[in-house]
């Protein structure tokens, strides 16, 4: 075949006239500028588009509630699951107030019950995305911890919005898997009853009238009180360090005293003792932490250079 066989066919825009550029509509002073457009987590994307449904289907939620329940988009806690978790996708959430404000995150105190039944008590934990100065002891605990893609870590490490909101999710997704995991080997912690963006569900340890159990750093306990909730905090450290992890930030103040019962929660930035090279300075310093507040309460000294080796020991480091 010839080269100009092909002629009838070539393209018409080499013989076209030329086109005037497109001019823009122009936009009325009332009208919104158009959003620039952002990147959003797969979270804030299926948010978005449950709003979105949302509003085209019910504009009423029934008894007063906030929303309907989360449950259908979440990741859900261990089994075997108790039975006052409330799973059916008729259920609504009520904000019931703030029970607890933090640099990370606020802990709110939240009521899901099916429409007419009084429901159950959680305590919602929303880790915050927006504000400067979150996150602003992350660079250690996020030691061992890695994103996938170079994009996700640029964003992070750059705490762009996208990154900030990447980190909160992170936490979020790392203290679910922490509080999953212990639960389901019996160490004190609230049941995790799902995860869902940033916003965790946990069992709420208080009283039926929605007051709170207190924490540890609240109480002023007898002699030999005080002696059994050592004894308890030692425990709740061995069965962590048994899964080769230390609390990070414990203190008595993310301690919980439920029903006599010592329980351990915050734990977004847990550490792993074998990945992370700083572990065993983070379990040192848990246990100081700890062992200064019972002294400080009355207890006797306590051999805390030995309770660091022997927990080392049983995570495998010595």
């Amino acid at each position: 075949m010839r080269e100009h066989d092909f002629d009838e066919f070539s393209d018409a825009s080499d013989h076209a006239e030329p086109q005037p550029p497109r001019r823009r509509r122009p936009r009325y002073d009332d009208e919104p500028a158009p959003a620039r457009r952002g990147r959003l987590t797969e979270a804030e994307r299926v948010r978005v588009a449950r709003l979105r449904d949302d509003a085209y289907t019910e504009t009423e939620l029934p008894d007063g509630a906030d929303r309907w329940t989360t449950w259908d988009d979440a990741d859900h806690g261990p089994h075997p699951r108790p039975d006052w978790v409330i799973t059916g996708l008729g259920a609504v959430d009520t904000d019931l107030g703030v029970l607890k404000t933090g640099k990370e995150a606020d802990v709110h105190l939240l009521r899901r019950n099916d429409p007419g039944t009084d429901g159950v008590l959680l305590a919602a934990k929303r880790y915050r995305s927006d504000e400067h100065k979150l996150f602003h002891r992350d660079a250690g605990y996020l030691e061992g911890r890695r994103m996938r893609r170079s994009r996700e870590m640029r964003a992070m490490a750059g705490r762009t919005a996208f990154g900030r909101n990447l980190i909160a999710e992170q936490w979020a997704v790392a203290e679910f898997a922490a509080l999953c995991r212990l639960w389901t080997i019996g160490a004190p912690v609230p049941y995790p009853v799902q995860r869902h963006g940033t916003e965790l569900l946990l069992e709420f340890l208080g009283d039926a009238d929605g007051t709170a159990a207190p924490r540890l750093a609240q109480l002023r306990p007898a002699p030999d009180e005080l002696a059994e909730l050592w004894e308890q905090a030692v425990a709740a450290l061995e069965l962590l360090a048994t899964q080769g992890l230390a609390h990070g930030d414990l203190s008595a103040y993310n301690l919980l005293v439920h029903d006599g019962h010592l329980m351990v929660i915050d734990l977004p930035q847990v550490v792993d003792l074998v990945a992370n090279p700083r572990g065993t300075e983070f379990l040192a310093r848990d246990v100081a932490n700890l062992a200064g507040w019972f002294r400080s309460r009355g207890l006797p000294e306590q051999p805390v250079d030995d309770l660091v080796k022997d927990l080392a020991a049983a995570a495998g480091l010595g």
